[in-house]
């Protein structure tokens, strides 16, 4: 199922996810744009490798402050144009209804926080592992727990591809987000007893930047007094302000 639309309505620019669109798609290109080489050398630097932290917990090697920024800079690098479009089209579709709940600073650091939870928890599982692992894919599966936490009966729209016939369903955000995150507590089991058949994908990330959205974000909702609430007759396309028929 690929998500084409959410119903959820917002009363604000979301500009803070305009930001992080425009923010990873100029890395990418500046990523596209350097030498195998320069490339290598690039993700070396600020990709999250787990086996660099592994062996410096075993007190084999000595960490600095600075050897920790991958655990941030990772969610702004991709591994080609279909892993940046397939995240920000994600991040596009999700992230201005959170915004407009949280705010544009609360909303940005929690993507941020959902993100380090993510590489957390992908170097917690993935120990010794010299895979550099990169992409938004855990910030925004933190997004996506939030989403299924304030608007789980919304309606999504999404078209599942038959042949070359595309077939086009409303579901209910849980049903969809509750679907795909199943998927990855699957692929994360199925990593862990097979870690050839995991396909060098962060499954982990994906869970524990979920959970951490999941559980933090209905806690930086903004009050009343910061925002004021839909009435019932300003939703849209026949939705009511929480996404539902």
């Amino acid at each position: 199922m690929i998500p084409i639309r959410n119903a959820v309505p917002s009363r604000y620019p979301p500009v803070v996810t305009w930001i992080l669109i425009a923010t990873n798609c100029l890395v990418f290109l500046f990523q596209d744009s350097l030498s195998p080489d320069e490339l290598e050398l690039f993700l070396g630097q600020f990709a999250l490798i787990p086996a660099r932290y592994s062996e410096a917990f075993a007190g084999d090697t000595d960490l600095a402050a600075v050897d920790f920024v991958p655990f941030f800079t990772m969610m702004f690098l991709h591994g080609g144009w279909l892993h940046l479009i397939l995240n920000m089209w994600t991040l596009w579709l999700f992230g201005p209804a959170i915004e407009d709940r949280l705010g544009h600073f609360r909303y940005l650091a929690f993507y941020l926080v959902c993100g380090l939870a993510a590489s957390a928890a992908h170097v917690m599982f993935n120990p010794t592992s010299i895979v550099p692992a990169l992409g938004a894919s855990g910030a925004i599966a933190g997004i996506l727990g939030c989403y299924m936490r304030l608007f789980p009966l919304a309606r999504v729209v999404v078209v599942i591809p038959i042949l070359f016939i595309p077939l086009f369903f409303e579901v209910y955000a849980f049903v969809f987000i509750g679907l795909w995150f199943l998927i990855q507590v699957l692929q994360s089991v199925m990593a862990l007893l097979l870690p050839a058949a995991s396909g060098d994908v962060a499954w982990w990330a994906h869970v524990g930047g979920f959970i951490a959205g999941f559980t933090l974000g209905p806690l930086l909702v903004r009050s009343e007094e910061l925002y004021r609430v839909y009435y019932p007759d300003e939703g849209q396309l026949g939705f009511d302000v929480k996404g539902r028929i």
